[in-house]
């Protein structure tokens, strides 16, 4: 499947961002989403992920209560509704797909990668 994030940009502290992720194919709704994101210097960490159907959610302890995801199989999407964005939270937002049923935070099971989206959270 291939992804495209969007929505990324610049906001105040305590401010929202919603990001999406548009994907191609037709099995879309056969594959866990997450979300990761990547800071200068940093690895690549776990966001958030959400099942086939979109009934569970798996979050980052980091962002739980202030972030979440969401899944429109319809419209081949899925979403990043960010609340309370923290300085900490600047990076580099990436989407991706598994295939296979289980939520994970490991970057090497998703397959599939969108390019990304900056989102700078200034104080």
């Amino acid at each position: 499947v291939q992804l495209q994030a969007s929505g990324g940009g610049l906001v105040q502290a305590g401010g929202s961002l919603r990001l999406s992720c548009a994907a191609s194919g037709r099995t879309f709704s056969r594959y866990v989403m997450g979300w990761f994101r990547q800071a200068p210097g940093k690895e690549r960490e776990f966001v958030a992920a959400v099942s086939w159907s979109g009934s569970s959610a798996y979050y980052a302890d980091s962002v739980k209560g202030r972030f979440a995801i969401s899944r429109d199989n319809a419209k081949n999407a899925v979403y990043l509704q960010m609340n309370s964005l923290k300085p900490e939270d600047t990076a580099v937002y990436y989407c991706a797909a598994r295939a296979g049923m289980g939520l994970t935070s490991t970057p090497y099971e998703y397959k599939d990668w969108g390019q990304g989206t900056q989102v700078t959270v200034s104080s």
